[in-house]
């Protein structure tokens, strides 16, 4: 039976010239008839960590005096079944050549967002994909990603993803758990050691993930899947 997925997407650092050699997307989903108890769910542990139900999960916020909270956060979407998260990092992004394949890092940028894609998508479910807002040129940003999709056969009758908008991320809390693991990721991946409340945070994950984040997860791997794209 076709079951609604929603698709929360984010990045970091995933402008071409930002100075920073990582880059990494990812998206977490759950079935749609749960997403408003998973948004109670979590307001309810910030409350109980005396933080606002409105408070915004950011990687960006982390630090010692906060590591219990975002580790419990971490906890939560371990232990609920219906929560998964994948997430793509590109190491280095000075060795993309661009030129040779015929495409500028906007072009790159949604072929990437095609590779997270891919292995959430399945055959007979529906999809409403949710991107976190950047900047001014998001109608834009939806119709390349639209295009890429179908072009790569992913969703060639648009049926299977009925929707993609850009939403705000303070607006969901899915889509700031996103933003959460996709920093720990380029955290690790960029050798950063500074922010003992993130390493704390980090370690969580890495234990009930059982992942190094170093490393590719195995494609089949649903709860917490890790591509590490290399440049050919």
């Amino acid at each position: 039976m076709s079951q609604l997925f929603n698709v929360y997407c984010d990045e970091s650092c995933h402008l071409e010239n930002d100075q920073i050699p990582v880059m990494v997307l990812g998206a977490v989903w759950c079935p749609q008839n749960i997403c408003g108890k998973i948004a109670r769910d979590i307001r309810a542990i910030q409350v109980k960590h005396g933080l606002k139900p409105d408070y915004e999960i950011k990687w960006t916020k982390i630090s010692n005096a906060k590591h219990d909270f975002y580790c419990e956060i971490v906890d939560y979407f371990f232990n609920h079944s219906d929560l998964h998260f994948r997430g793509l990092v590109v190491p280095d992004k000075s060795k993309l050549k661009h030129a040779e394949f015929e495409q500028d890092h906007n072009l790159f940028y949604y072929k990437m967002f095609f590779y997270v894609l891919r292995n959430i998508l399945e055959n007979g479910n529906r999809y409403r994909v949710y991107l976190d807002i950047k900047d001014t040129q998001g109608c834009e940003k939806i119709e390349e990603l639209r295009n890429v999709l179908h072009n790569a056969h992913l969703d060639f009758d648009r049926k299977a993803i009925e929707n993609i908008q850009h939403v705000r991320s303070y607006e969901m809390k899915q889509l700031q758990l996103t933003d959460l693991f996709i920093g720990a990721l380029a955290y690790v991946h960029r050798g950063l050691n500074t922010n003992l409340g993130k390493l704390a945070v980090i370690e969580q994950i890495k234990q009930r993930s059982a992942k190094s984040l170093i490393y590719s997860t195995l494609p089949s791997e649903r709860k917490f899947n890790v591509f590490v794209w290399e440049a050919s």
